[in-house]
């Protein structure tokens, strides 16, 4: 009896580490993916229309081949991070403490689950990032990003490891959050926002402005953060700690005085001439998000979440 426990303990056992080492690769090779795809597809299109990127490069400096080492290699300690914080929040709905619902959802459900968690990363993201900032915390977390000083796209995942937790921290805060009180989240809404937020990240750090003049002088569209806003934070620190949006800099008196006329001096309007790379020049940026999205799309649709 007891040989027959031990040997069912020891097969469960087995099985679980079984399944833990599924998930961890899968979660690692999503995470990498990611990652590569979007830095990987924008570095080319900023390559394939250089004249049009050094046109709207916001810095004089160019990032060297050390920087561009550094940032890989830190960016894969961030993968195994953020895959080890994705198989802790599989572990967690495993045993019924997150609820997260990977069946198919309706469109309209998914569709503004994906809005507030992209308001709430946004605020996690803004006061976070502030506290990095202390000078008690920031040689220890934050230095390293920094060492960005002209971001490409491939900083984005360029963290020192206690930055890297705390970046991955949120997902399962906030599905643990939104599981207590007893709403269960879409895993296709969490799988957009995933992908929304890598994209995000590598156009915050591209190094050339990446929207159209005239963004941040219309109040439809001044609120959502520009690869400029973010790229003076790179350059003096202080400033511009938001992510998605600006609003929260702009409440508390922590954006760029001069972001709007920075952005104006490098933002040029779009010219369609003289060579015929560059009449694709905006039609390529504008299917940057598609581009990078459509893996993601695909590999939804092969596992029925769409």
């Amino acid at each position: 009896m007891n040989t027959n426990a031990a040997t069912n303990a020891l097969t469960t056992e087995t099985t679980l580490l079984e399944k833990i080492g599924e998930h961890m690769m899968n979660a690692l090779y999503f995470d990498l993916s990611r990652y590569v795809i979007a830095a990987g597809v924008l570095t080319v299109l900023l390559f394939v229309f250089k004249r049009w990127a050094d046109n709207r490069r916001i810095q004089p400096r160019h990032a060297t081949r050390s920087d561009y080492i550094r940032e890989v290699l830190s960016s894969i300690r961030t993968v195994i991070i953020f895959g080890l914080t994705t198989i802790s929040t599989l572990l967690l709905r495993e045993y019924g403490i997150i609820e997260l619902k990977l069946e198919a959802a309706p469109l309209a459900l998914v569709a503004f689950q994906f809005v507030v968690i992209v308001v709430a990363h946004d605020a996690y993201f803004y006061w976070m990032h502030r506290a990095l900032h202390h000078k008690r915390l920031f040689r220890a977390t934050h230095l390293h990003h920094h060492k960005s000083r002209t971001p490409t796209p491939w900083t984005a995942y360029s963290f020192a490891w206690w930055e890297a937790f705390t970046e991955a921290a949120f997902m399962p805060l906030f599905l643990l959050a939104t599981s207590m009180l007893g709403y269960a989240y879409a895993g296709f809404a969490v799988f957009l926002f995933l992908w929304h937020m890598i994209i995000r990240n590598v156009m915050a750090h591209a190094g050339v402005e990446l929207f159209p003049k005239g963004w941040v002088d219309t109040p439809w569209l001044d609120w959502i953060s520009t690869t400029t806003h973010h790229d003076l934070h790179h350059t003096e620190g202080k400033y511009n700690y938001g992510f998605y949006f600006t609003f929260w800099d702009r409440w508390m008196g922590t954006e760029h005085p001069e972001y709007k006329a920075r952005f104006r001096a490098v933002a040029k309007p779009f010219r369609i001439k003289p060579k015929l790379a560059e009449k694709f020049a905006v039609f390529a940026m504008a299917l940057f998000a598609a581009s990078v999205v459509l893996p993601g799309w695909i590999v939804a649709a092969e596992s029925g979440l769409t």
